[in-house]
């Protein structure tokens, strides 16, 4: 069973910049001070490069470039797969929320309301995800999950009244916090199989598939499609493509046989993950996906009520931001591989600054579009590389259980966006509630230096960087 334990809190580095003389730079720490010697390191430049690095407080493994096999190669895509699924979906569920309001006469606080019952509830799904995975393997929980969204589309679809209706939506937020832990961990276990990031390319798989999920609801709407037929069908699709690419996933054999996790296991054999490193992952996780949701709940309002745009000007902000989004998460491995994490954390940070300055500053419906698109190039990149790092610090069964606790942020997040814009957009205006996601922002480039300041620790791996995927 993983465990978290406490521990002085220190700042994020471990002699990393120390002896520049050292033909190898040292090992990295998240535990220590730059200017202070590890008391795991008594050698300041090693003789070979080594992958774990031992530390009285901190246990880290670091990315060893790997010949991923087809079944490794396999996975990727049957994972890919399940995370355009969950994005398609839940874009349909969403973008379709109106229309149900229409069918069933609901109020606009019944349906903020269950928007934020089906981000509680994924949190319930995300820990019954952990208890599957352990159980059995994050591929068994990534298929009920999936089987389960399949079937609360369909109860959906046919809901008579809205007790079904909310039934069913709520079972769907158990689906959705089992489905996003799932995928998270088969993420992880797969990037140890590459030994290099890959993760970021996986969000780029949900972008897609959320844009396809809006696009399906915008089409179906031009033909009239009936509402039942409009979410029936994706829930088909979610069944058919999960049936087909699931049994192609990691099993838990399968996911702790590679050589990555061998090392972890050795820099980590306490399993025992740090209590500091744990929260400040989760809340980076948090504000990540607070200003995300704030983007998609409020972008359209915002330019409506604020700035007076027209209704399909004010659906331009959301389609620049995710699209934008997708290109970043596209390319973000790339750069991490290239940079490291630190630099490009702090980079999409900043450039997330840069945008949604913009986009409180906005004088105009255009301005504030541009903001969205420059916000989305970088902030989307932070989460996967939360979940990246994290899964570095412990592996096997204790791996699913460390993403699926983290992944609870991830609706803590939600949950903080869409409640706390909001609420400051009803008191003061919109342009005011816009000023929350900028802090957050602000916020996350302080949190930059708790990530790893490099991807690799030798010129192979630096080769192996600019590698493609």
């Amino acid at each position: 069973m993983l465990a978290i334990h406490g521990g002085t809190p220190v700042r994020p580095e471990c002699h990393a910049s120390a002896h520049p003389d050292a033909t190898r730079p040292a090992p990295w720490c998240p535990g220590h001070a730059s200017d202070v010697t590890c008391p795991a390191a008594p050698d300041p430049r090693p003789a070979a490069p080594d992958a774990t690095h031992r530390c009285p407080r901190y246990s880290f493994a670091m990315l060893q470039p790997q010949t991923p096999n087809p079944q490794l190669r396999a996975a990727r895509a049957a994972n890919s797969v399940a995370f355009a699924l969950q994005g398609f979906f839940l874009a349909v569920i969403l973008t379709e929320l109106p229309q149900q309001k229409k069918e069933f006469g609901l109020s606009d606080g019944l349906i903020v309301a269950m928007v934020a019952v089906i981000s509680l509830l994924a949190g319930g799904g995300s820990v019954t995800a952990e208890r599957i995975a352990l159980r059995w393997s994050s591929r068994t929980a990534l298929r009920i999950g999936l089987g389960l969204i399949a079937a609360t589309g369909v109860a959906i679809a046919f809901a008579p009244n809205t007790i079904v209706l909310f039934g069913a939506l709520a079972v769907y937020g158990i689906a959705v916090g089992i489905v996003d832990a799932g995928t998270n961990m088969q993420a992880v276990f797969i990037q140890h199989g590459y030994g290099r990031f890959v993760l970021s390319s996986f969000y780029a798989a949900w972008s897609a598939g959320s844009i396809v999920g809006a696009l399906f609801v915008a089409a179906a709407e031009r033909i009239d499609l009936p509402l039942w037929a409009s979410i029936l069908i994706p829930a088909g699709v979610v069944l058919g493509l999960g049936q087909v690419f699931a049994p192609r996933l990691l099993g838990r054999e399968e996911a702790e046989a590679g050589t990555t996790e061998a090392a972890i296991a050795q820099a980590a054999p306490g399993t025992s993950v740090p209590t500091r490193l744990f929260l400040v992952f989760g809340v980076v996780i948090a504000l990540a996906f607070a200003i995300d949701l704030a983007v998609g709940n409020w972008s359209a309002l915002y330019l409506t009520d604020e700035l007076l745009s027209s209704s399909s000007m004010a659906a331009l902000a959301l389609a620049a931001y995710q699209g934008a989004s997708l290109v970043g998460r596209l390319t973000g491995d790339l750069w991490v591989r290239r940079y490291g994490p630190r630099a490009v954390v702090r980079v999409a940070a900043v450039v997330g600054v840069i945008g949604l300055a913009i986009v409180v500053g906005a004088p105009g419906p255009v301005p504030a579009i541009l903001g969205f698109l420059i916000a989305g190039i970088g902030l989307p990149i932070i989460a996967p590389l939360c979940f990246s790092e994290a899964g570095q610090l412990t592996s096997g069964s204790d791996l699913d259980a460390l993403i699926a606790r983290l992944n609870l942020f991830n609706y803590a997040g939600t949950l903080v966006g869409g409640a706390v814009v909001g609420v400051l957009s009803d008191a003061v205006n919109m342009r005011a509630g816009f000023a929350i996601p900028l802090v957050f922002a602000v916020i996350l480039i302080g949190f930059a230096r708790v990530f790893h300041p490099r991807a690799t620790t030798s010129a192979a791996d630096v080769r192996a960087a600019t590698e493609p995927a």
